[in-house]
């Protein structure tokens, strides 16, 4: 019973893509740690944490398809819910190095020492706890997600104005964390760390069990936000992207609808916030930076936004193209990235696996057309028959 339910909240294409995810999170560390380096299917050490980077990216294009894709919302400041949720992991791990230090003191990170901090701040209280800070993970970016929507939302504010408005939030939140007085490392941010759960943060064990911890939660992401889009709640969902004015005359509560996945949409940008930095190894003001967020919508975009699949896609697609061309022509990846955003709005507007879906549909359009006219045309081809009469008694004729 639990199996056919399972099915039914997802399409067969989600959970293949989800059962090939976590395929993913086990082949990978397994290819690094057990193969020889000789071995040409060998993971290189140095590519665990990339590939994490670009499926934590994945995470973050799913969580904006949610709110661009399904409800037409859009945000122009995930990066700012990826950014809290990066910091509140590299609060955490901030406060696991202890006295190991350069000032070696037990309690104040370095930069505070530095800066003449005399004592802990209060909001820095607890996250010397994993459970603490795994909580303010999901709180933080979920509570700001909250409050902002419930304003913006019941404004009936919409379309370029709320994009505007998102962009503004997360613009402020750089110039906040820029300031050394708010006590989260100013321009340099969090970094310098030591260990997490009591492991070497940079030993090869530990990076390929962070490399797998981000695949097994993209998985989870991919079926939890495909049970949301399935339900009815999806299809209302559906309904205020499209039309919104008919959606609330109808009697729903779009506001409510809209906050809700909102919220749901910066709790998932949050985590993987929080599985980007320990791989990373550093979090800092710019991630705050607008252009990421921008950054977030290509990636969506070019995968195809409203197909889940297709955020995932384009995340590592748009990522891994430009680890390559950053290598080598770094001062024109801007430019590469805005032609990219170009040529996918004038050519494919629907994004990568949105088009393939689209031909895919035109063609089995085609063919239901077909034998639709070939059944007309044997139907017509075929001889009348004389009311009342059988078949046998037709054949006699």
């Amino acid at each position: 019973m639990f199996t056919t339910r399972f099915i039914t909240a997802h399409e067969t294409k989600t959970v293949v893509i989800a059962g090939l995810i976590l395929l993913i999170a086990f082949a990978v560390p397994a290819a690094n740690l057990l193969l020889d380096p000789a071995n040409p299917l060998h993971v290189p050490d140095h590519l665990v944490p990339l590939l994490g980077k670009y499926l934590s990216y994945a995470l973050l294009a799913l969580a904006l398809d949610l709110v661009w894709g399904y409800c037409g919302i859009l945000s122009l400041g995930h990066g700012a819910f990826f950014a809290l949720g990066g910091y509140a992991m590299g609060m955490y791990l901030m406060r696991q190095i202890g006295a190991r230090g350069v000032y070696a003191n037990p309690l104040l990170p370095d930069f505070m020492v530095f800066l003449n901090w005399k004592e802990l701040p209060w909001y820095w209280y607890g996250f010397n706890s994993f459970p603490f800070a795994a909580l303010m993970v999901l709180l933080v970016p979920g509570l700001l997600a909250f409050v902002f929507g419930w304003f913006a939302f019941r404004s009936r504010v919409t379309g370029v104005y709320l994009s505007i408005i998102t962009q503004a939030m997360t613009y402020a939140l750089l110039l906040a964390f820029f300031r050394n007085e708010m006590g989260f490392g100013g321009n340099n941010g969090l970094t310098d760390f030591k260990d997490i759960l009591g492991y070497n943060i940079q030993a090869s064990g530990t990076r390929a069990t962070l490399f797998a911890a981000t695949a097994i939660a993209l998985a989870l992401a991919l079926l939890l936000a495909s049970a949301i889009t399935r339900s009815k709640y999806g299809k209302v969902l559906v309904g205020v992207r499209d039309a919104e004015s008919r959606t609330r005359f109808l009697g729903y509560r779009v506001e409510n609808v809209k906050l809700f996945i909102f919220t749901v949409s910066a709790m998932m940008a949050g985590i993987a916030g929080a599985l980007y930095v320990p791989q990373v190894g550093i979090i800092n003001p710019g991630e705050f930076a607008p252009a990421n967020s921008i950054e977030v919508v290509i990636w969506t975009a070019v995968g195809g936004r409203g197909t889940l699949i297709g955020p995932i896609i384009g995340a590592v697609l748009v990522n891994f193209g430009k680890s390559i061309f950053t290598a080598a022509f770094p001062e024109f990846w801007l430019f590469a990235l805005g032609a990219l955003f170009i040529a996918t709005t004038l050519f494919l507007p629907k994004g990568i696996v949105g088009t393939i879906q689209q031909g895919f549909a035109t063609r089995r359009s085609y063919r239901e057309a077909a034998a639709a006219e070939k059944g007309r045309v044997e139907a017509a081809a075929r001889p009348a028959e004389t009311p009342g009469l059988t078949p046998q008694a037709h054949a006699a004729e």
